[in-house]
């Protein structure tokens, strides 16, 4: 896929003039349908007047190639994170409504039960011995405290979902440091977890994080990874057309002046 024609296709063109003669002749054509100007994004020449102008290094800094697959990927994991905090703060709600309504639940979880034995005899099952039972006889007997504390943990665990997920759709470098930061703290927890009981939905978890940290961290270099923010910025900087055709202009002048001095 070229993710430069997609993000035009989304957005639209971005041409600029710059003020520098000879770069604004390699970046300008005239045609039987008028100027055209050679998209920042995309490179593909554009019929009609530039969207602005000014010296090259004012020029409007535009995702293209590398620069905007990364984007469209941190995007997606936004939104996962997004989701992924939707959904704590449902549970924490859920768990909210359980400790308001925790007698009602059981008094009804007492009758249930006794009702419930001939017809588990019938089957052959025992009520007293079913883990699921016991689980939920734990859980009822559970102290409000110990439901304030998970009801905390899970609204602090969706607002850290939320911010990483902001930090990432934004393209900020703040959100990419807290979302390897907030993920990596809770892999040794799902590690745990999985030396329990494996499932796929637990393993699939633990794929996509460990995925997602490897990601961010070596692309984006972050903690000094690769270079560090500077070679990140020099990398995002080099892929810019205007940077591109500055150093084709410098290329073409050390040839020429090459081919001078032989002569």
């Amino acid at each position: 896929m070229d993710w430069s024609l997609r993000g035009c296709a989304r957005k639209g063109h971005v041409t600029y003039a710059p003020d520098e003669a000879e770069l604004q002749d390699r970046l300008h054509v005239t045609t039987q349908a008028g100027e055209a100007w050679r998209c920042l994004r995309c490179a593909d020449f554009v019929v009609g007047e530039p969207h602005g102008s000014g010296p090259a290094n004012q020029a409007p800094t535009v995702l293209r190639g590398k620069a905007l697959k990364d984007a469209t990927i941190l995007r997606l994991l936004a939104v996962e994170r997004f989701i992924r905090g939707l959904l704590l703060l449902a549970l924490a709600y859920g768990v909210w409504y359980f400790k308001n309504a925790k007698t009602s639940i059981q008094q009804t979880f007492n009758q249930v039960i006794p009702a419930a034995e001939p017809l588990a005899r019938i089957f052959n099952y025992d009520l007293d011995a079913s883990p699921t039972v016991d689980r939920l006889r734990h859980l009822l007997a559970s102290n409000q405290h110990t439901l304030n504390l998970v009801i905390a943990g899970l609204l602090a665990y969706a607002v850290l979902q939320i911010v990483e997920g902001v930090g990432l759709f934004l393209l900020k470098r703040w959100g990419e440091y807290v979302a390897v930061i907030g993920t990596s703290a809770f892999l040794p927890l799902e590690v745990y977890e999985l030396t329990h009981q494996v499932s796929v939905l637990k393993v699939l978890a633990l794929v996509i994080n460990l995925a997602a940290v490897f990601y961010l961290v070596y692309s984006k270099r972050l903690f000094g990874v690769r270079g560090g923010r500077a070679a990140f910025e020099a990398e995002r900087a080099s892929e810019s057309l205007l940077e591109v055709e500055e150093a084709a202009l410098s290329v073409s002048g050390k040839h020429l002046h090459k081919a001078a001095t032989q002569s």
